[in-house]
This record gives C-alpha cells, sequence and structure tokens, in this order.
C-alpha cells in the first residue's frame, strides 16, 4: 500500500554520516523530485550558462520520459518554448489515462468492499500519482479528499508536508505558507518528536526563500544532532545551507559556538567543498582566502532556487560582515592595510567602504588625506541612552496628540 511517510528511527549525526542518506527508498524519490525542481529553476533562470541550461532541459525531459509526466510535459512546452512532440505527447496521455483508471477502480472497489484505512491509501495512491506525473492542481485536490478521509493527527502532518514538497517544486509560496500553518498546528495538537523535526527543516527553507536568514539558520542549527528529512535535502546540502546562512546571520560568539565548534557539523562539511574553508576563512581572519572562497559561495547562492532572489542582498550583507570584523580590533587602520588584507586595490577598497558608510552600515569614515580610515564606534551605553530618549520623546509627541484631539 502507499504510504505519503514512512516512520524512521531517530540517529544521531555522528552514526548516520558513515550512512548514506539514500537508504530510504521513500526519502530518496523524493529528494530525486527536489533535485528536479532544482533543474526546473536552473532552465528558467536567465543568467545561467548555456550549456548548464542544456543540461537541465535534458534532465527535465528524461525526467518526463522515466516518470510519464504528460502534464508537465505539456507544462515544460508551454513556459520555455519547446516543440511539442506530438508522439511523445500522445503516448505520455496514454500511460497517464490507463494508470489514472487503474486507481480510480481501486477507489472504488476500496469503498464497496474494504473499510476506512484500505480507502484513504488508494486514495493517497491517487494524489502520489498525479504528483508523479506533474499535474500540481489535481494532486492538491487529491491529497485534500484524502485529508478528509484521515483521522490520525501523524498522517494529517504528512499530507501537509507532502502539499509543502508539491509548493517546493512548483514554487508555489501561498501553497507552501499555508500547509506550513497547518503543520504547525497539528504538531501543537501532538505530532511526534521525528514529525516536528523534519517540519522544522521544511519551515526553514521557507524562511530562505521569505530572506529570514537568521531564522532559518536557527531551524536548521536545531536539528543538527537528529537531522532526518532526506525527502528534502542530503548531507551536503543541509551542511551547505548551515554555513551560508549562519556566516551572514550570526554574529561571532554564536558562529563559533553553534557552527565553528560543532562537532557533526564539522564532520558533515568534510564532504562539501569551499563550505568548509569559507567558513573557516572568516573565522580566523584569513581574508584572501576568504575572498577566494566567496567567489565559489556566490555561485552557489546565485543558482539556488531557494536564495537566488536574495543574490545581492546576501552579496551586500556578507561584505559588510567581513568589512566590519576586519575593523573592529582597529581605532585606526591604513586604506592600504586594508587593501593588502583583502588582496584589493585601493581604490576598490575606497568604492566599497564609501558605498557602506554612505547607507550607515560601516561605524567609520576615511580620511583620504592621511590615507587612513578611522572607526566611529560609539560608545554603547551611550547609544543606548540616546535611543531611550529619542523613543521617549517620540512617545510624549503622541500623547500630546491624542490630548489635544480628545479635548477638542
Amino acid at each position: 500500500s502507499f504510504r505519503v511517510a514512512r516512520a524512521r528511527p531517530s540517529r544521531n549525526a555522528s552514526s548516520i554520516c558513515s550512512m548514506s542518506s539514500a537508504t530510504d527508498p521513500w526519502a530518496a524519490r523524493e529528494r530525486s523530485r527536489m533535485d528536479l525542481g532544482q533543474q526546473y529553476f536552473l532552465a528558467a533562470h536567465r543568467d545561467v550558462q548555456e550549456d548548464k541550461r542544456q543540461a537541465a532541459n535534458k534532465a527535465l525531459l528524461d525526467a518526463v520520459r522515466a516518470d510519464s509526466m504528460g502534464p508537465f510535459y505539456e507544462r515544460l512546452c508551454t513556459e520555455f518554448g519547446w516543440k511539442r512532440d506530438e508522439k511523445l505527447a500522445e503516448e505520455l496521455q496514454k500511460k497517464n489515462k490507463a494508470e489514472q483508471e487503474e486507481l480510480e477502480r481501486k477507489v472504488d472497489d476500496a469503498q464497496e468492499n474494504f473499510g476506512e484505512t484500505e480507502v484513504r491509501e488508494t486514495l493517497l495512491a491517487v494524489a502520489e500519482f498525479f504528483v508523479r506525473i506533474g499535474d500540481k492542481d489535481r494532486a492538491e485536490t487529491a491529497y485534500r479528499v484524502t485529508a478528509e478521509k484521515t483521522i490520525a493527527g501523524g498522517q494529517k502532518l504528512d499530507i501537509a508536508l507532502a502539499l509543502i514538497r508539491v509548493g517546493f517544486f512548483f514554487d508555489d509560496d501561498d501553497l507552501v505558507r499555508r500547509n506550513i500553518e497547518k503543520a504547525k498546528a497539528l504538531c501543537e495538537e501532538g505530532g511526534d518528536w521525528e514529525r516536528r523535526n523534519r517540519l522544522k527543516v521544511y519551515e526553514a527553507l521557507q524562511q530562505m526563500k521569505m530572506r529570514e536568514f537568521f531564522k532559518a539558520a536557527e531551524l536548521l542549527l536545531s536539528v543538527t544532532a537528529t537531522f532526518s528529512c532526506f525527502e528534502l535535502l542530503d548531507f551536503e546540502s543541509y551542511a551547505r545551507y548551515v554555513v551560508v546562512l549562519s556566516m551572514v546571520s550570526l554574529d561571532r560568539l554564536a558562529l563559533k559556538e553553534k557552527v565553528v565548534d560543532n562537532a557533526d557539523l564539522r564532520t558533515l562539511m568534510m564532504d562539501v567543498p569551499h563550505m568548509n574553508e569559507f567558513l573557516r576563512a572568516l573565522y580566523d581572519c584569513t581574508y584572501e582566502s576568504f575572498m577566494s572562497e566567496f567567489a565559489y559561495v556566490l555561485d552557489f547562492v546565485r543558482f539556488d532556487r531557494f536564495l537566488a532572489a536574495h543574490y545581492r542582498h546576501y552579496y551586500r550583507e556578507m561584505r559588510i560582515v567581513v568589512y566590519s570584523q576586519f575593523l573592529a580590533p582597529y581605532r585606526s587602520v591604513t586604506l592600504t592595510a586594508m587593501a593588502n588584507a583583502f588582496r584589493v586595490t585601493e581604490e576598490f577598497m575606497d568604492r566599497e567602504l564609501s558605498e557602506f558608510i554612505a547607507l550607515d552600515r560601516l561605524s567609520c569614515k576615511i580620511d583620504k588625506v592621511a590615507g587612513l580610515i578611522e572607526t566611529t564606534r560609539p560608545d554603547s551605553k551611550n547609544a543606548h541612552y540616546q535611543a531611550t530618549i529619542k523613543k521617549g520623546d517620540a512617545l510624549l509627541n503622541r500623547i500630546q496628540r491624542l490630548s489635544a484631539h480628545c479635548t477638542r
């Protein structure tokens, strides 16, 4: 019988690092669909290199043939302007129709001759069939029909997670948001530990798309020792996201505690090119290495479907992070010294710093005559005092306007 999800024994990261995440056939199949979603994204990306676009198109067409994805093929032809292969389209349509009719017969048989459990299982099979062939609208409908026949909270949560995966594949943010809210409500009613853990990863991906990098990092870091959401991410992808998100959102102390000194993450990152080097370069203040690895990380961010929309934001914020860290120990430093540390020209560094100073993102000023960068960090107590005064003045002004309005 078909099942949306299967319970897996919980394991700590140190024990599961030695085994392949593909050992669970269900998780491997679902993750291959997530990987196909990445190819779908690359095929539509306007800046992707032509050879990568062609590779993505081939992967999509191979998947269409392998899984008889008739509706998805029609979508691809419409979106990408592919020349429609009439023979292939007709073949896919026949296969889909025959399989759908067989599933509908099983549903009718279960409704007439079996109990509620069997009916629910056959309805789930119909929903998964529509997911497999890429028919988003009918997949949503089928899952909702199945949910109406479902009593157990855990099984309802599985359906919500399945709909979130559909939303991820088709980039339907509203579908993802609604079902994450539903899944969180179901967890409050008594979801088990394993499903709660997996939901954190689903929510983290949603938060990434919303540019809530700190919250996404916190969610991913909270499941490091017990990661089991293999239907969405393998270990390498998980470690890559943790590094990318943590470095831009955590302060230095939190980064050391939660990432740099995390034994589980260190084990995972051994097989992830550039990410460990990027992390260590920032933490160890080896800025030349940081700039070198930064190029690889930016390439990943630019062409990742969850992060691509925030490419420019990430590029800007990481530069602010690393420049702020460099300037932190100094009251003043020469422009030449800073440019040499990053292996860039003085002109480039001057333009970079001037941009962020003008945006009030770096607490420093440049003395062009002396060739110095002087830090202007305000005293924290004084800054807090000034902020309190401003808030107090604003509150008094509001009270006065309200009083004047009431006395009229």
